[in-house]
């Protein structure tokens, strides 16, 4: 199996070492650096926590034959544009399994018409992952509220929409809700 851990932890700015302590449970720089070159093979299992101590999907850390990679041209921070010292890859957003998405077709807060919000969805025992953060909670008939989830009491969330002047709404016992976790905008 190919990967892109390398290309991955050194775009996210960590060591190897870093990427060991942040494993659960911890393991040893070599032991990264060993699977990233592939002198050790890579399991799923190991696959999975490499991209939880990298905070991305185990998806994005497998190169496969059919997706394409994004050459990256320049990195940006405050001192401007630069290139990179490395030749590196970014690699386009993959769905993952349970994922939702919400399009924005009217601007409203900081989103914008166009937008693509992604999310994964939540059963009620996980909610609390999703306090401060935006989330989409379906009610009855068809219809959902989408905002911060600004308080949970329960089973029942509390929700402020977007936008000014906005009240927010509470609902009961929702099935399940979905925390916004990517945007995708076209510029």
């Amino acid at each position: 199996m190919i990967t892109a851990i390398r290309e991955v932890r050194r775009a996210k700015g960590m060591t190897l070492g870093d990427v060991g302590r942040a494993c659960v449970p911890p393991t040893t720089a070599q032991t990264i650096g060993r699977l990233e070159t592939g002198t050790r093979t890579v399991s799923v299992g190991w696959l999975n926590r490499i991209a939880d101590a990298l905070g991305v999907a185990a998806a994005d850390l497998v190169k496969l034959p059919g997706r394409a990679d994004l050459p990256v041209a320049a990195l940006l921070d405050a001192a401007g544009a630069h290139a990179p010292r490395r030749a590196t890859t970014a690699t386009p957003p993959q769905p993952a399994p349970g994922q939702i998405a919400v399009t924005v077709t009217g601007g409203v807060g900081d989103y914008r018409s166009g937008d693509e919000i992604w999310c994964d969805t939540l059963a009620p025992d996980a909610f609390t992952s999703a306090l401060n953060r935006d989330v989409l909670v379906p009610r009855p008939a068809g219809r959902f509220v989408f905002g911060r989830l600004v308080e949970l009491n329960g089973a029942t969330v509390r929700i402020m929409p977007p936008g000014s002047g906005s009240e927010p709404s509470t609902i009961a016992d929702p099935a399940w809700i979905a925390r916004a976790i990517r945007l995708v905008r076209s510029l």
